[in-house]
């Protein structure tokens, strides 16, 4: 089926994981694979709420330790695809240039003191979030880990379709110009299933779940007018920023929700 040669195209795009199999990369197969980039991103979530349980409940391990391994498993997996955007978005940003000076700089293959610094940043807070977020494990937690990616690359598949491209060229145009006005029809209804499943399985973290999907929206609505204000719209780069970016607030958010709402 085409959709199932879409997923795999999602998954060898935006994985590190090896699929010897060759996807026709036309925009009958690209499109379908951006239909599927919130299945990805659950799938991603499970395996990072995986991580945490195993280690948590079967081993002898810290919460320090089940933090590391998690942390470390979302670089594995991603491959650290999305952190070269944020670098490089970050360096581009940073310069203070015009538009067309900051997607050169988003080019160069190099990186600069300021993409060094915002990774190191960014790193640092995922890993301090996830960490205090171990510690106070209960059995929801593991739905709202896995429901991050999940909105994550929602929001990814929202930003290709729904911004301009800020040039004729480049892997962000090439999904872009696959895709069209229909394409994102089935996300809605991939929410509604998981706060379905919610309701029925773990309906203690609906608040979380909420507050989780209003944070990604408000970053959705910030991150649109940005990428169009400083970069002239979106490119390869400026998603995979996005995608950093709008984790590191879900994860601040599920963070705060540990803190204050399950006490």
């Amino acid at each position: 089926m085409k959709i199932i040669k879409g997923f795999i195209m999602a998954v060898q795009f935006f994985t590190s994981i090896p699929i010897p199999y060759e996807v026709p990369m036309d925009r009958v197969h690209i499109e379908k694979a951006i239909k599927t980039f919130p299945i990805l991103g659950l799938l991603q979530g499970i395996f990072y709420a995986f991580v945490m349980f195993a280690i948590s409940a079967w081993t002898p391990l810290s919460p320090l330790a089940a933090a590391f391994f998690v942390w470390l498993s979302m670089i594995v997996i991603t491959g650290g695809l999305h952190l070269d955007g944020w670098m490089d978005a970050s360096d581009a940003y940073f310069s203070y240039r015009d538009q067309a000076r900051r997607l050169e700089i988003m080019k160069d293959s190099r990186v600069g003191a300021f993409g060094v610094l915002s990774v190191l940043v960014l790193l640092s807070a995922k890993f301090l979030f996830i960490y205090e977020i171990a510690e106070r494990l209960y059995e929801g937690s593991y739905a709202l880990i896995a429901f991050i990616p999940f909105l994550s690359k929602s929001l990814m598949g929202i930003l290709l379709i729904n911004v301009k491209a800020a040039k004729e060229e480049g892997l962000g145009t090439l999904f872009k110009n696959a895709a069209s006005k229909y394409t994102l029809w089935n996300y809605p209804i991939y929410v509604l299933l998981l706060f379905g499943m919610f309701v029925a399985v773990w309906p203690e973290v609906l608040s979380g779940a909420f507050l989780l999907l209003l944070a990604g929206l408000v970053f959705l609505m910030v991150a649109a007018r940005k990428a169009v204000k400083w970069f002239g719209g979106i490119t390869g780069d400026v998603l995979g920023a996005s995608v950093e970016g709008v984790e590191i607030v879900l994860w601040m958010t599920l963070w705060l929700w540990h803190y204050f709402v399950t006490v």
